[in-house]
């Protein structure tokens, strides 16, 4: 395999496949749209905040280029928003080999405390835009037998947390979906996988108390947060050739967050 003076290989580069990204705006997702662009990919960005994801749109289109990136404002829990992403991406970069479902939010409470409002809407952003997500983009990866799918989960989709219950059910559908989407287009050589953060150093997360963070450093092993480049490259590497062989997987990125027991240090 060749490589330019970048590292890329050239194989990625001629190809110069198309990513689409949602929650591409800021954090994790625009730690995955800066990786997706340096190795040479055409990324189409989709967030609800629409000043954030135009003014970062442009920001990288002036470092790569106007080829190489796009930004729609998309409400991934809304039909008809999805399907105006499909064809903003099928107009500007043709069809897309792969789609990152990284748009989520973020509710707390014990289940009785959490509003039927705030229950519908984790629903819908968390998991119900990965399923309009698939249903508008997967056909055409079946058409061309090849594509790849990555989902945002969590490490609380795969634990308990305390006063999270509703997001802890959000993501839990989201770690179980891969399993039954990674086996229902398979056949079509398509692979879908999850990456399962934990703590991460997002501003979403820095707005915590600095002892409720400083509780979570404690708890890793490594004894600190992960950053939202090193979600990226796990998210990049279940995108990219190189994990040909995985498929229905939940990765974990957690610093070794969720391994603990809670025991007490002897």
């Amino acid at each position: 395999m060749m490589y330019n003076q970048e590292g890329i290989r050239l194989k990625e580069v001629l190809l110069l496949k198309t990513v689409v990204i949602t929650g591409a705006a800021s954090g994790m997702g625009l730690s995955a749209t800066k990786l997706f662009l340096a190795k040479g990919w055409k990324v189409m960005m989709a967030d609800f905040n629409q000043k954030a994801g135009e003014n970062v749109a442009n920001e990288l289109a002036d470092l790569y280029s106007k080829e190489q990136v796009a930004f729609h404002k998309t409400n991934v829990a809304d039909a008809l928003s999805v399907k105006e992403l499909k064809s903003a991406t099928e107009q500007r970069f043709g069809v897309a080999d792969t789609i990152v479902n990284n748009a989520g939010i973020f509710t707390k409470g014990a289940l009785h405390e959490v509003s039927e409002e705030n229950w519908d809407r984790i629903m819908a952003v968390d998991v119900k835009s990965i399923f309009l997500m698939t249903k508008y983009f997967v056909p055409d990866m079946i058409k061309q037998k090849a594509g790849t799918i990555v989902n945002t989960a969590s490490i609380s989709g795969l634990t308990g947390d305390y006063n999270m219950a509703a997001y802890n059910a959000a993501k839990g559908a989201v770690v179980n979906l891969v399993r039954a989407m990674a086996l229902d287009y398979g056949k079509y050589n398509i692979r879908v996988n999850n990456v399962a953060p934990g703590p991460t150093n997002t501003p979403m997360f820095q707005a915590n108390p600095q002892s409720v963070i400083k509780t979570f450093k404690q708890a890793s092993p490594l004894g600190r947060l992960a950053e939202p480049d090193e979600i990226a490259k796990t998210i990049y590497f279940l995108a990219s050739e190189d994990s040909n062989s995985i498929t229905g997987e939940n990765i974990p990125v957690s610093t070794g967050y969720e391994i603990y027991s809670g025991q007490p240090v002897q």
